[in-house]
């Protein structure tokens, strides 16, 4: 995939991830998929379990935006790096951070999502009124 191909790749699929449509955006993933984020360190397997997640995580976060900053082609796919605009509860939380992305016939095969998510999840404990961010169990 060159960079062009993978640019226009993401022009389709970045804007799949706003708006609460988890339908849209798992059209773009292969039925074999292999999803990995912060979240998820261990990892999702297959677009069922995929869809899944992402209706819990974009009833969550309907209105985030993510745009390309940049593309780096690699074999059968590309690296990106990304700018997340995430509404959290009237504060808005900026995040940057990079994907692995696979594409095999047009669809995502290997998704795995890299971001230092520390301002999101202070965020998020103001939401909930916890000080100093969220809590972790033991």
């Amino acid at each position: 995939m060159n960079s062009n191909e993978a640019l226009a790749f993401c022009n389709r699929w970045l804007p799949c991830w706003t708006g609460n449509r988890p339908d849209v955006l798992v059209d773009c993933y292969a039925p074999e998929v292999f999803y990995r984020d912060p979240a998820n360190p261990g990892g999702i397997r297959g677009k069922e379990a995929l869809r899944a997640y992402l209706v819990r995580l974009l009833a969550v976060y309907p209105d985030w935006v993510w745009e390309c900053e940049e593309v780096f082609p690699v074999d059968g796919g590309f690296v990106l790096k990304w700018r997340a605009t995430i509404p959290v509860a009237g504060e808005i939380v900026q995040e940057t951070g990079m994907d692995l992305v696979l594409i095999d016939n047009g669809l995502v095969v290997r998704n795995e999502v890299y971001f230092d998510r520390t301002a999101l999840l202070a965020a998020e404990g103001r939401r909930h009124g916890q000080r100093g961010g969220p809590r972790r169990s033991a």
